[in-house]
């Protein structure tokens, strides 16, 4: 049985101007390759009226093919390294794979642009590392010698795959590693529930304050951030009318420094993230979340021409918002560090989490009063946070989550011999549940 990554290890790449060059211009043949071979697969698909695929195994020949071709056109193939093109036709496959399962929420594969965030993927057994003292080691990649890192943190595992990627703040180096970790026992303390929103990121159920992400850029990193959008519009449109719309250098500077902003901007909300995540994952036995559809809150408000949408600029800022709170990461890494430190996780429907009353445990719509955050119920007269109150009741809801599948795991039916025959769910669903 082949061994797989079982973590991820990132580290900031400082390659010499002469290697720059070089994987600058890999990164674009990688791209290129994507978009041939999904154009590809997408003829064979038309062709046989989407039953049957070609998948790397046959790309892989073609691709052989093509590096002896003594057409010159092809030559940009050959200067890619054969593991990095083989790398990428195997994760077109997985992405087809995600694409066909009705579980996973990856849409189809699509074709890459110039700006699209392309990695030169090869496998760990091309690659090698040596660590040269306590805070820089080297990675040595095919065709290119040893590149040098930050080693921030040990890889800690046997190593399994090499990523290079770029973004504005420089090049990145990701590891797969396989550490053989496995799922830690039971911790033993209090679950919890968390609201993650925009005005408020989190709000946790134990807790009576909410979690305050910081801005992601300061004051005046925006205005420079807006000032910059407006320049790289000038300067695109004076492109289009006097050079054909071909870059200057003084674009391809703009669109870098906006590059920096963002990526300075990611850096620290997953900064704020990973702590968040690793402090809910560690001090409780539980975390329950709200199973939100993220794809479904952040469509565009902007209808047809036939039918325009209403309070399109308010609905823009809103999906801001949301994207910059990142929910969707948010989960993912509480998906595998609750597996770490002994807590799991537990997703809950969502609806009606912020219009029950945690008192008296009757919802009603009438409860939120008006469009603030406010909550006071109709019934009983309890007032207080909505954000609060969804946590008590996304808490609720996961605790009695978490006794269903207890109470199913009591009820194994078991033969003569003591020998487990199935099981019987008697616990029945929770009206808040359905």
């Amino acid at each position: 049985m082949a061994v797989t990554a079982d973590m991820g290890r990132k580290y900031r790449a400082y390659p010499t101007p002469e290697q720059d060059e070089i994987l600058t211009r890999w990164r674009h043949h990688a791209r290129a390759l994507w978009n041939l071979a999904l154009e590809h697969r997408l003829m064979v698909g038309r062709k046989h009226d989407g039953v049957s695929w070609v998948w790397s195994a046959e790309q892989c020949l073609l691709l052989t093919e093509l590096r002896n071709d003594p057409d010159d056109s092809v030559n940009w193939i050959c200067d890619l390294p054969a593991t990095a093109g083989q790398q990428v036709l195997r994760r077109l496959d997985q992405a087809f794979k995600n694409w066909a399962n009705p579980s996973h929420p990856a849409r189809k594969p699509l074709f890459k642009r110039r700006g699209s965030p392309v990695g030169i993927p090869f496998p760990g057994q091309k690659v090698r590392v040596r660590r040269l003292n306590r805070r820089w080691a080297e990675v040595c990649v095919p065709k290119l010698g040893w590149i040098r890192f930050r080693l921030s943190r040990a890889l800690g595992g046997a190593l399994r795959s090499c990523t290079l990627v770029r973004d504005g703040l420089g090049w990145h180096v990701s590891f797969g590693v396989h550490t053989g970790h496995r799922a830690a026992e039971p911790n033993g303390k209090r679950g919890c529930g968390v609201d993650f929103g925009v005005k408020v990121s989190a709000w946790v159920s134990t807790e009576p304050t909410p979690r305050l992400m910081p801005p992601s850029l300061t004051e005046g990193e925006q205005r420079r951030l807006k000032a910059l959008e407006r320049r790289k519009a000038r300067q695109v449109t004076y492109a289009k009318k006097h050079n054909g719309g071909s870059y200057s250098n003084r674009l391809r500077r703009t669109i870098a420094q906006i590059a920096a902003l963002r990526g300075r901007q990611a850096r620290r909300r997953l900064d704020f993230t990973h702590k968040l995540t690793t402090d809910l994952a560690k001090n409780h036995g539980f975390v329950g979340v709200e199973d939100l559809h993220i794809l479904n809150m952040v469509k565009s408000a902007k209808g047809t021409v036939e039918q325009p949408g209403n309070g399109v600029r308010n609905k823009a800022a809103l999906n801001r918002g949301i994207y910059d709170n990142v929910p969707g990461e948010r989960r993912r890494q509480l998906g595998y560090k609750t597996l770490l430190y002994g807590s799991q996780l537990r997703p809950v429907p969502p609806h009606g989490t912020s219009q029950t009353c945690p008192a008296c445990g009757e919802r009603d719509a009438r409860n939120r009063v008006g469009c603030g955050r406010e909550f006071a119920c109709v019934h009983c007269g309890y007032t207080g946070h909505a954000d609060r109150i969804a946590s008590i009741e996304i808490e609720a809801r996961a605790r009695r989550m978490g006794d269903t599948v207890i109470k199913s795991t009591r009820s194994v039916r078991t033969d003569a011999r003591g020998r487990s025959i199935g099981t019987r769910l008697r616990a029945a669903p929770d009206a808040h549940m359905a």
